[in-house]
């Protein structure tokens, strides 16, 4: 008797539905803390990746935090305005590559509405377009990934994406010219117009002195000439009106700093780089993680006692056995070996199952949430989670040690009485 594994494999074959449930145990235990490890991770680069874009944002004193979630992450709520003078000084300050308003009120079919700038919409240059064109007119829109539009196609918008009170609103229909490539963020359900047609809708100055005879030429009450109305900057500061926040391209990473500095110690705005809001965020996050992968590491502690309880509890109805085998010219090495591999058979399995549903959940947990917030969750398996299986598979292997002693140091006279 060399070789215990077909002797172990048969006994577990014997005994498969407790032992599958044994293992299914450790595997649940094992999968939560994979996948709090590997759902963390990925939230953090999503989210992250999200806010890329918005070098810098300027907004009315306030929440931060807030900011953050309505210019970046586009969740609904209601910005103070920032004086229109901020905007004209960063178009024209020589350290800003560009400095594009960002302006919010109205959706279509739950698709929110921004207003903003070719620079924005383009980053600069630096980001092509996946389909058409930027926009050129006011009544032109460059659609997310996820908008349900074609191109050529017109729409009407629909107000109220935040609630806006005692303001005018000028109806009259987009037509789609551009598409944006998929960006991994809430903006692949957002669709983007001028700035200038945000605040025509919502009956204010569009940044620009008119010539009313041309936007109108039926006159007030006919049909205005939208490709009269000028788009982008620069804006006429007589004619511009406030606007929630303002996103800012530095020029150079020093320029970052300095304009951060200038509007954060102003009264009337703050300066935000999304990177340290999403720290604060992180911190309250990895608190939570902690706390969820602690009570994980309690129970996957729990699971393995109880595996071994059981196992000694199995051992008792088993000792003739042992004591057969050892008549029969087992030797204690073999004896020792046959209940370790026993115990560290299943501990192993449930480990290399639970990372593999703890990988399946936290897939399953990021498509729940990238569905919700059009966020894009990368998960993936790294060093935490395997360093965490590893632990667990050489913990089990050690602990498994314990009943193949006591096993070990049975004679062959008391087993067989027993």
């Amino acid at each position: 008797m060399g070789n215990p594994l077909p002797f172990v494999l048969a006994d577990l074959r014997r005994s498969r539905a407790g032992v599958l449930a044994v293992i299914l145990l450790v595997a649940l235990a094992v999968a939560l803390g994979v996948a709090v490890s590997a759902q963390e991770r990925a939230l953090r680069e999503g989210s992250a990746e999200a806010a890329d874009p918005f070098d810098l944002l300027i907004g009315a004193p306030g929440s931060e935090t807030q900011l953050v979630l309505s210019t970046v992450y586009l969740q609904p709520a209601s910005l103070d305005l920032i004086d229109a003078r901020i905007l004209a000084e960063l178009a024209d300050n020589p350290e800003v590559a560009y400095a594009a308003p960002i302006g919010f009120g109205d959706n279509w079919q739950g698709h929110p509405l921004i207003g903003s700038t070719t620079d924005f919409l383009t980053r600069g240059g630096a980001l092509a377009l996946a389909e058409g064109r930027p926009f050129a007119r006011v009544d032109e829109v460059v659609v997310g990934a996820d908008v349900p539009l074609a191109l050529e196609q017109e729409f009407e918008p629909l107000h109220g994406h935040v609630e806006m009170e005692d303001e005018d609103h000028h109806e009259f229909a987009f037509r789609v010219v551009g598409r944006l490539p998929r960006l991994g963020s809430p903006w692949d359900r957002a669709i983007v117009s001028s700035i200038e047609s945000t605040w025509w809708i919502h009956g204010l100055p569009v940044g620009h002195a008119l010539d009313e005879a041309r936007v109108w030429p039926a006159g007030l009450h006919g049909e205005p000439d939208f490709s009269a109305i000028p788009v982008g900057p620069p804006f006429d500061l007589d004619e511009l009106p406030g606007v929630p926040a303002i996103v800012v391209k530095p020029a150079s990473f020093a320029a970052a700093y300095a304009l951060r500095a200038q509007y954060r110690g102003a009264d009337a705005t703050m300066a935000v780089f999304p990177g340290e809001v999403l720290v604060q965020l992180y911190a309250l996050l990895g608190d939570v993680r902690d706390l969820i992968a602690t009570i994980s590491v309690l129970t996957q502690v729990l699971v393995i006692g109880a595996v071994l309880l059981a196992v000694l509890a199995s051992l008792a109805q088993r000792r003739r056995l042992i004591g057969v085998l050892r008549a029969l010219g087992a030797s204690r090495l073999f004896v020792f070996a046959t209940v370790w591999l026993n115990v560290a058979l299943i501990l192993t399995l449930g480990a290399l199952l639970g990372l593999a549903l703890g990988y399946g959940g936290a897939l399953l947990v990021s498509l729940a949430f990238e569905s919700r917030t059009s966020v894009a969750l990368p998960v993936a398996l790294g060093h935490p989670e395997f360093l965490l299986v590893l632990a667990i598979v050489l913990v089990g292997l050690a602990l498994a040690a314990i009943p193949a002693a006591l096993t070990y140091r049975n004679s062959v006279a008391a087993a067989l009485r027993s």
